[in-house]
């Protein structure tokens, strides 16, 4: 009975963390409850997690990488990659994924990617290349170097944790490099040969100042004295060319039928490019109000800056509303529209409409990971913006980071830091919480943005290792390790090595890196005691493979990309498909080379 139990809590968590509607710390938490609910664990057992050594180190490093993003190291070496692109595109991507798979070898890959993401647009302007050809290698990058050291991704940290808390030997500092490297530059090799084949060129006029293509959503009113009040909507959707994909009127949604005719009490949802976002705002007899405030536009001049700026994860505007956040009266900038990728957020048209209305105001919307906001205002608070807490500008301002000088002592202070955890000269809480102390203390990182870490993170993993626990302690682990190693009478240990990675790539898209790994992990040590082998090669496997979500653009660094390349579902799959499928062989071929059954 526990063990159905158990597995019906697997298949609840599967179910809610594909709903996006339910943040991801919601259904991790939902997870704890449930099996403590259920008597599956016990209190203290549910909630260790949450304060196992590990998870604490994990919180400490992602707010060193706060640090390194503040005095700007990764971004000093970014700017140098415009060098490479003189001796041609695919040498530029190519110098670009080897430097950012190194940084995220021992940084988050997330983390990596959101530092990364506006120098390489701005190399990629300067060099001529489509944004579309390089920032997915970016991503790509970022995620193989995970894959290198133990600290290149939390994936590796947990499982290291869960291996340890089994009775086993946690995975070492550098115990992946054998396999990690090599499927780090395989895999930096098949994204440059097939990436100019199998990545779109798209692009905007060519110039360095020139935008992504991009549609934004936003809203629009009829002013008092209008000249388009009592005509049809056809004068405003054919005569001016704008698309207005709703109304909300009298507080009902409709549908935009061009011989509806305008009253000035409704208010229209219009969808269009940066382009025809600026026009309907200079034209006479409609205005634009996706906020509830407005900046003085009687202050708004030549030193006006006009930029586009991506929600990273764990921005502090993730989940809330432009008006929840106080935007205008916080940064100083107006929003001008909203971009949001229906495929990525699941989200189609009529169901943003329908939101926009349940909420009364677009200002209302909770904004999500991956949103694009076009944003005008006075260029100093526009600068302000540099530092990529809150939003990574993409374009139409200058990337200049602060704090140059502190870039030396920022990686000292994290180098020391992993060098007193791997050592065991102090437990990794314990030096994770002194780097972290020691960057605030010595001015590499403001004490405030040190704590914009995700906390989602930190809440799924907690959550993960519980549910991995009750796979463990209810004997569900065992049971469907048992029916795995089924699979070893037809082509041994590694044909059953091959379905548990299979099995965490599928479960990763839905679940996260983390999530998936906690979970086959038990079922891959019950599959290893009752086939007779090592445990140590498919628990390593089952680490890497989780590593290998290139199909899909749902993980977090995918996600960043997404709407400044402009890029579709399909393009993930296109390219990432065979990526996928030739590291599993070659993880198949070198993880019982390196860790022999």
């Amino acid at each position: 009975m526990t063990i159905a139990i158990v597995l019906a809590v697997v298949l609840i968590a599967l179910v809610l963390f594909t709903i996006d509607s339910i943040p991801i710390e919601v259904s991790s938490l939902v997870v704890v409850c449930l099996l403590a609910l259920t008597g599956v664990l016990t209190p203290r057992q549910a909630f260790e997690g949450f304060s196992n050594d590990t998870v604490i180190f994990i919180f400490t490093l992602l707010a060193m990488t706060q640090g390194l993003a503040s005095t700007g190291v990764v971004q000093l070496v970014g700017q140098r990659l415009a060098f490479f692109a003189r001796f041609g595109h695919q040498t530029f991507v190519m110098a670009m994924m080897v430097v950012v798979a190194a940084f995220s070898s021992v940084i988050s890959n997330t983390v990596t990617t959101a530092a990364f993401l506006p120098v390489a647009i701005g190399a990629a302007n300067r060099a001529k290349v489509p944004k579309s050809k390089v920032l997915l290698p970016l991503a790509y990058a970022s995620m193989l170097g995970g894959m290198v050291f133990l600290y290149g991704t939390s994936t590796n940290l947990v499982m290291s944790a869960a291996l340890e808390r089994m009775g086993m030997r946690p995975i070492g500092v550098a115990e992946l490099a054998p396999v990690g490297l090599p499927l780090a530059v395989i895999g930096i090799l098949v994204v440059v040969v097939l990436g100019p084949l199998l990545l779109p060129s798209r692009v905007g006029k060519g110039s360095s100042e020139e935008w992504t293509l991009r549609d934004y959503l936003t809203e629009a009113v009829l002013p008092a004295g209008s000249r388009y009040l009592g005509k049809p909507l056809a004068e405003i959707t054919e005569g001016l060319g704008l698309r207005v994909i709703g109304l909300l009127r009298d507080g009902k949604a409709t549908s935009a039928s061009p011989s509806q005719v305008l009253f000035g009490d409704e208010r229209l949802l219009v969808e269009g490019s940066r382009e025809d976002i600026l026009r309907v705002k200079d034209l006479r007899g409609i205005e634009i109000r996706p906020d509830l405030r407005h900046a003085d536009e009687a202050q708004l001049d030549e030193d006006t800056a006009l930029v586009e700026a991506a929600v990273p994860p764990g921005s502090p505007l993730v989940g809330r509303s432009l008006k929840e956040a106080f935007f205008v009266e916080r940064y100083g900038l107006v929003a001008l529209a909203l971009h949001r990728h229906p495929s990525l957020q699941r989200v189609t048209k009529l169901q943003l409409l329908g939101r926009i209305f349940g909420e009364r105001r677009m200002s209302l919307l909770p904004l999500a990971v991956g949103d694009v906001l076009l944003l005008r205002g006075p260029k100093q608070k526009a600068s302000e913006l540099s530092d990529g807490a809150s939003l990574t500008v993409l374009s139409g301002h200058e990337y200049q980071p602060p704090r140059y000088g502190k870039a030396l002592l920022a990686v000292v202070l994290f180098l020391c830091a992993l060098a007193a955890g791997s050592l065991d000269i102090l437990p990794l809480s314990v030096a994770g919480l002194t780097g972290m102390l020691a960057m605030i203390a010595t001015g590499c990182v403001d004490a405030r943005k040190a704590f914009r870490v995700d906390w989602r993170v930190v809440l799924l993993i907690g959550s993960m290792m519980a549910l991995g626990l009750a796979m463990e302690v209810s004997g569900a682990g065992k049971f469907l390790g048992q029916r795995v190693a089924e699979l070893g009478d037809f082509g041994g240990p590694r044909t059953v090595l091959v379905a548990l990675m299979l099995l965490t790539i599928v479960l990763s898209a839905p679940m996260s890196n983390q999530a998936a790994a906690l979970v086959v992990l038990p079922v891959a040590v019950n599959a290893a005691t009752q086939l007779g082998v090592d445990v140590r090669p498919f628990a390593i496997g089952v680490t890497l493979a989780a590593s290998c979500s290139f199909i899909t653009p749902l993980e977090p660094s995918c996600v960043l990309v997404y709407g400044p390349g402009h890029y579709r579902f399909t393009d993930f799959f296109r390219l990432g498909t065979p990526l996928t499928l030739l590291l599993v062989v070659v993880l198949t071929l070198a993880v019982p080379w390196v860790w022999p059954f």
